[in-house]
């Protein structure tokens, strides 16, 4: 696992460099309480950034998830203004000299660059390790090319908090129950329920389920999930995913989650209003 912090660079600016180093130093000391406290290990210091090692797939993914809510907690007691974003990967690794090395070390490191500020990447090797409850938390989201891998590597994302808009509908429409989801573009109509695929696709890419042709929709731009009796949209683009339901205003989803209900539209990377959008059209029922 590789942690970066994010901000410093602002922060040093901000308050001059003894303040800064002393908060980057005091954010660096929490993460590696926490690995200790996953009985990882800190293998090594590397600037404004951590490399730790762990046992299992599910100590690092639950490390990584309480580093990023202590890391919240502190910004909002008033503490230092640091971001981190995480990346691992699970596989075997040469040891030496307290060091290790290897093609899963190189794996771990360039997922870790790959993720923003706020989130935990990782990959299909982490995901299928973990354990049936754990793997619901996470959200699959692309192939990525991988500097020095001769195939792309599938991108997972963890999702250590619930979105706004999670939360807001599990309480709101926690009643509800969606037997199925049609949906429909350009003329033609796809079915999702409990008998047919527990996912399907949306993007510019051939081989994705709905094929939606526009310059600003990503090739595999988002998904739709069937979640027990509920189906999630979660945004995985570039340019963001923008839903209109029936009554409501419309949201734009950037690398989030939304839970469809009645019925309403869905664009890839425009609004649903603007003039010639392509959308994809969602009945629930």
């Amino acid at each position: 696992m590789f942690i970066d912090v994010s901000g410093s660079t602002a922060l040093y600016e901000s308050i001059g460099d003894q303040q800064a180093l002393a908060r980057v130093e005091r954010c660096l000391s929490i993460l590696s309480r926490i690995a200790e406290e996953f009985s990882g290990r800190v293998v090594k210091s590397m600037g404004d950034g951590l490399m730790c090692a762990f046992g299992s797939a599910e100590a690092a993914i639950q490390a990584g998830r309480v580093m990023h809510e202590r890391i919240v907690t502190q910004e909002a007691a008033g503490g230092s203004p640091l971001g981190i974003h995480i990346g691992c990967h699970f596989g075997p690794v040469i040891e030496s000299a307290g060091d290790v090395f290897g093609d899963s070390v190189n794996v771990a490191a360039r997922v870790a660059g790959l993720a923003k500020v706020g989130q935990i990447l990782t990959t299909e090797e982490t995901v299928s390790q973990l354990p049936a409850a754990l793997r619901e938390s996470t959200r699959r989201l692309d192939q990525m090319p991988v500097k020095g891998k001769s195939a792309p590597v599938m991108i997972y994302e963890v999702l250590w908090q619930v979105t706004d808009e999670l939360t807001m509908l599990g309480t709101r429409y926690g009643g509800e129950r969606a037997v199925g989801l049609r949906l429909s573009h350009q003329g033609r109509e796809c079915r999702m329920d409990n008998a047919g695929p527990g996912a399907l696709t949306l993007g510019r890419d051939s081989g994705c389920d709905i094929v939606v042709v526009h310059s600003r929709a990503s090739r595999y731009h988002a998904r739709i999930e069937r979640r027990r009796d509920k189906f999630v949209l979660a945004d995985q683009s570039s340019n963001g995913t923008w839903v209109w339901i029936a009554g409501e205003q419309e949201v734009v989803l950037k690398r989030e989650e939304l839970m469809l209900r009645s019925h309403g539209r869905i664009a890839l990377g425009h609004r649903t209003s603007d003039s010639g959008a392509v959308l994809v059209e969602f009945v629930c029922e």
